[in-house]
């Protein structure tokens, strides 16, 4: 499928409105077919679950929840801890890891159009990135993180990144500094999530389309769907428009930082990302991340055969673990949710900011959420954005019957 085909369906199926099939909906696992009914929306939960901020682990947050079996949009808290003033909906915001679902989803169209095979080695593509002793990778094996290929060393936590926060690197010394490390297994072995197999994809556009990737996703993705608030910053350290500060909680002492709550924070709103690029430095806000997921879920980005990689799971365990099941796809992270409804989503996390975007493969539930979180990059899930996550999927109490 050529670019202009591409975009053609994506432009019709943005002009669409998705019709409810049927009152239950399939999901299709890689673990087992379920048949569940989405409840109602549960207005009550989704305003729960971003009530009270600023609070100590959020200052803000906007939720949108959409599709055939109902739709929400909720705001809380304020645009800065200074000024206090209230959030509004439609603020940009940095999308982090969510980024990667653009990357992959422009690779895949790629594949689709035959620049690109999933059988193919990096090697095959981009001839000296990889150290001569590593084994061949697929790009088959990139997009679902069982590459085996490392991750760069980390020193001095975030008081380092503080320090370099206006720091440039280019995607290829992120790579070489990645690859001074071995090989961490033998590729299709197991699955680690790791940002250097999205840099990998970053590169392998670029290639081979001799256009920058900034470039690519804009015109394949970007402008075809109207996502007009979504840009890539560069080497800009800002966020342009309408915006909420981010923050990271801090010691006592920390440079900069000044006293909320119990403890101390830093505003970390201004910082570089291309040490994130094609895996982590999108802006965007939850309307534009909306329309990118029912049109991806819906079928207008990737075709068919190609988005099913995108629903399917690869049969091994994570990296580190003895039985521990894969749970990545190429692109996303299926979502096994109480009640046993099957979705597909990301989240994403720069420093003063956590996102996530998730539907069910009906688009019978759409769910997209930015939470200005004060320690956004902790290890573990964050626990506000997993009460949103679940609150958009939760059933009602029934209501209590007067006697």
């Amino acid at each position: 499928m050529k670019r202009t085909r591409i975009a053609a369906a994506v432009l019709a199926l943005a002009a669409l409105t998705v019709s409810a099939p049927a009152l239950a909906q399939t999901q299709a696992s890689s673990h087992s077919a379920v048949t569940v009914q989405v409840p109602p929306i549960n207005e009550t939960a989704l305003r729960k679950s971003i009530a009270g901020l600023p609070a100590p682990d959020a200052t803000a947050a906007e939720v949108r929840v959409s599709g055939w079996a109902g739709s929400w949009r909720g705001v809380s808290g304020v645009t800065d801890l200074r000024g206090k003033h209230p959030a509004r909906e439609g603020a940009r915001f940095r999308a982090g890891s969510v980024t990667k679902v653009l990357t992959t989803a422009v690779v895949l169209q790629l594949v689709a159009e035959g620049e690109l095979s999933l059988d193919r080695t990096v090697q095959d593509y981009l001839p000296g990135l990889l150290p001569a002793d590593y084994p061949p990778v697929k790009l088959s094996q990139v997009l679902n993180h069982t590459s085996g290929l490392p991750a760069p060393k980390s020193e001095g936590g975030f008081e380092r990144v503080y320090a370099d926060r206006f720091k440039t690197i280019t995607p290829k010394e992120y790579v070489r500094q990645a690859v001074l490390n071995p090989i961490e297994f033998t590729p299709g072995t197991k699955q680690h999530y790791l940002n250097i197999n999205t840099f990998v994809e970053g590169l392998l556009i670029e290639k081979v389309t001799g256009r920058s990737y900034e470039r690519e996703v804009g015109d394949r993705i970007l402008r075809p769907l109207g996502m007009n608030q979504s840009y890539f910053p560069g080497a800009s350290v800002k966020v342009h428009g309408r915006h909420n500060s981010g923050y990271q909680v801090v010691p006592k002492g920390f440079p900069d930082s000044f006293a909320y709550g119990k403890g101390y924070v830093v505003d970390v709103t201004e910082m570089e990302v291309t040490s994130t690029w094609a895996s982590g430095d999108l802006i965007s806000t939850t309307a534009d991340l909306e329309k990118f997921a029912k049109a991806l879920f819906g079928g207008g980005l990737v075709p068919a055969e190609q988005l099913e990689l995108m629903f399917t799971v690869p049969k091994v365990t994570m990296f580190g673990t003895d039985d521990e099941p894969a749970h990545y796809t190429s692109g996303l992270t299926e979502l096994v949710l109480p009640g046993g409804i099957v979705a597909y989503g990301k989240t994403g996390a720069r420093y003063g900011s956590s996102t996530g975007i998730g539907a069910t493969r009906d688009l019978s539930r759409v769910v997209v959420y930015s939470i200005n979180s004060t320690d956004a990059k902790a290890q573990g899930q964050n626990e506000r954005g997993l009460g949103v996550a679940l609150a958009a999927f939760a059933k009602e109490a029934p209501a209590t019957v007067a006697q």
